[in-house]
């Protein structure tokens, strides 16, 4: 857990749990399993220090890894290669469910509960009249994390 004494955060539409994080003296990865409402997920993003990959527990995902995208529904599993440039989005009706797995995993865990809204551990259910992301704000803390965020005109 961070200093705000919570595992879990919302961010973009996702509600994410960290099950494990990655520290130093400590496993070098981290584990999230990531709640993603309908039409949710984050823009096209790359990162060259972190290898990350994609479980799909439930629901139908849409990714775009580089110039490819698919769909994918449980028991999927989405490797990302380090640097690629990638996004994905529920295309359900219903909130989907997965696991994200990032190695070393540091700068995500920095990024998800800095960026992030702390919401009670174990939440499941999605906050009300969120206001729209405060782009310069996440465009900033994805720079300082190594995580870069490809938004049109920006």
């Amino acid at each position: 857990m961070q200093g705000d004494g919570t595992d879990t955060y919302h961010l973009v539409g996702i509600i994410l749990r960290f099950l494990t994080r990655s520290r130093e003296g400590g496993p070098d990865y981290s584990l999230v399993e990531a709640l993603v409402s309908p039409g949710g997920g984050p823009p096209l993003n790359r990162h060259p220090a972190d290898d990350e990959g994609f479980y799909v527990l439930d629901g139908r995902m849409r990714f775009t890894i580089g110039e490819r995208s698919f769909e994918a529904g449980p028991g999927a599993f989405v490797p990302i290669p380090v640097g690629e440039v990638h996004t994905f989005t529920n295309v359900g009706t219903t909130p989907a469910r997965m696991l994200i797995l990032n190695v070393p995993g540091r700068l995500h865990d920095r990024f998800f509960s800095q960026a992030g809204d702390p919401m009670p551990s174990g939440t499941t259910t999605f906050p009300k009249n969120v206001a729209p992301p405060d782009v310069p704000r996440l465009l900033e803390l994805g720079r300082q994390n190594g995580i870069e965020f490809l938004l049109p005109g920006h």
